[in-house]
């Protein structure tokens, strides 16, 4: 039985991601700013409150789950906000940066401690950072956020492997969750995806940029 950490797990992915890992018998801890009814009744530990764009919040995460070993650690959290080259809101820009960017190496390197030898550490993405693949624009804070968090993680595969700890960057697909207004494919199909995409990673594989169906994805 691994120990798997999945932070923004109180809805979408994250949640799904919990259901799954917790029916398979791994133990999981959900890390959100607010749980609600269908994450407490998946029956995981939550510690909510956490908020990944703030130092505060994840020192409140790092002490509650103190010398525990993590297995598996998933930067889930994520948000959007849609926008266009006429509609740019660069406040709005920057939260994006805090939260999708940051916040994953604000965890990673708050939690580092608890993760040892064997360890893996998964980023949750998306293709819209992909500079090679973007053919529409638009989504200007959201695509540069996921682009810096690409290089986040390349950077952590450069400075984990010493340490044994493998490293994926991955995208889940378009999913259907509220994120993206219902469209896409079901969200218990890219949890799947994921799952296995994190199930195979090794040392060698480290650092890859992974669609969940199996393939690389280009920067």
């Amino acid at each position: 039985m691994a120990h798997i950490l999945i932070t923004g797990g109180n809805r979408g992915i994250g949640l799904e991601l919990a259901r799954q890992y917790h029916e398979r018998g791994d133990q999981v801890t959900v890390a959100c700013r607010r749980s609600n009814d269908s994450l407490d009744a998946l029956g995981v530990r939550v510690i909510d409150g956490v908020d990944v764009s703030s130092d505060e919040s994840v020192e409140h995460l790092k002490e509650a789950v103190g010398e525990e070993t993590i297995d598996v650690l998933i930067n889930n959290a994520g948000i959007l906000h849609g926008d266009t080259f006429d509609t740019v809101d660069f406040d709005r820009m920057l939260e994006q940066y805090k939260v999708n960017t940051l916040g994953p190496l604000r965890v990673s390197k708050a939690l580092i401690g608890n993760l040892r030898p064997g360890s893996k550490l998964a980023i949750v993405s998306s293709r819209v950072g992909s500079i090679e693949d973007n053919g529409s624009g638009n989504n200007y804070g959201y695509r540069a956020s996921k682009t810096a968090v690409n290089q986040v993680g390349t950077n952590l595969k450069f400075d984990l492997l010493p340490r044994d700890i493998a490293v994926a960057i991955l995208h889940p697909g378009l999913v259907a969750t509220e994120m993206t207004g219902g469209t896409g494919i079901d969200v218990r199909d890219a949890a799947k995806g994921l799952i296995e995409r994190i199930d195979d990673l090794t040392l060698e594989t480290t650092g890859g940029f992974w669609h969940a169906e199996g393939y690389r994805l280009p920067w």
